[in-house]
């Protein structure tokens, strides 16, 4: 006799009890490749061919009225200050970064979830604003007639916008931007790093008489080496394209103090929209993928980011 269920999986073309078979394996394979071709396409188009005639208006030969070719961009003499500039900046920053986003992510990760999680949502609120909305907070913030530290900046001597905005103080003023709309972001994927630390790992170093500082000198320090080499990556390559913060500023300042090209990203975008020099402008941006990739370089190796442990 057999049961109504049986009668009914009969009928379906189905024995009860055997396993549906999974589709067959080229299927999910094309569909993968699909998606992967949609990105590669996109890659190309919209990354990898513009990179390649950027160098071939570089390095060619360029044409009269348009501006220096990749050697005379050097005699240019709006090139060194800008990359001094740009250097001065990512200093500060990647130095200040580096000490006070993992500082405080270890210290983040000795206090209990609960509170953690309150701390890691407050450092990223301001991580939320575009970059443009950012600058636009920093104009109140330095303006000494409208900002709630207005006593500090009277403090350090600045009475006006334009005092406080000087040339000597714009690097600091941009690794103080950078720095509050990244390090949030940066701390939520380094807390994320030291969850990765097996808990028995850190029991054991308890049970041998370890504190709170030299767990975290030690142990958990060591372990996160990579994440924080891979912030100072892409940190770098984000700084070497600093071009919002001084242009706003610029512009709110009426020019004041900051001039149309401070950092070489503005340099390239100046040269190319006032003068259609395209070939300069290519070649400053050749310049900076250069200086980016020997740094990064430089990183990588140091930092042993690729290195199988």
């Amino acid at each position: 006799m057999t049961v109504p269920g049986e009668r009914a999986s009969a009928r379906r073309g189905r024995h009860p009890g055997k396993r549906r078979e999974p589709p067959p394996a080229g299927t999910s394979r094309t569909a993968g490749y699909f998606f992967v071709a949609l990105y590669v396409a996109l890659l190309i188009l919209l990354g990898i061919v513009p990179v390649v005639y950027a160098i071939y208006l570089a390095l060619s030969h360029p044409a009269a009225g348009s501006g220096p070719g990749f050697i005379g961009t050097f005699s240019d003499y709006r090139f060194l200050p800008a990359f001094k500039h740009v250097t001065e900046f990512m200093a500060y920053w990647l130095i200040s970064q580096t000490i006070l986003v993992v500082g405080l992510v270890l210290m983040l990760h000795s206090l209990t979830s609960r509170v953690g999680a309150v701390y890691r949502f407050l450092f990223y609120i301001p991580g939320a604003l575009a970059g443009a909305a950012s600058v636009i907070v920093w104009l109140f913030l330095l303006d000494p007639s409208a900002s709630p530290f207005a006593f500090v900046l009277h403090w350090l001597g600045y009475a006006q916008f334009n005092n406080a905005i000087a040339p000597s103080n714009l690097p600091v003023i941009f690794a103080l931007m950078a720095f509050w709309t990244g390090a949030g972001g940066w701390i939520v994927v380094m807390y994320g790093a030291l969850n990765n630390i097996p808990h028995e790992l850190l029991e054991s170093a308890q049970m041998d008489g370890a504190n709170a500082f030299n767990t975290a000198l030690r142990i958990k320090l060591p372990l996160i080496r990579k994440w924080v080499v891979y912030m100072l990556v892409l940190s770098f390559a984000g700084g070497t394209q600093l071009f919002v913060e001084p242009a706003v500023l610029g512009t709110a300042s009426l020019g004041v103090g900051i001039s149309k090209y401070w950092s070489p990203n503005q340099l390239a975008w100046f040269v190319a929209s006032q003068y259609s020099y395209y070939n300069q402008a290519a070649a400053i941006s050749l310049d900076l993928l250069v200086f980016g990739l020997v740094i990064a370089a430089v990183l990588v190796w140091r930092g042993r980011l690729f290195e199988v442990e």
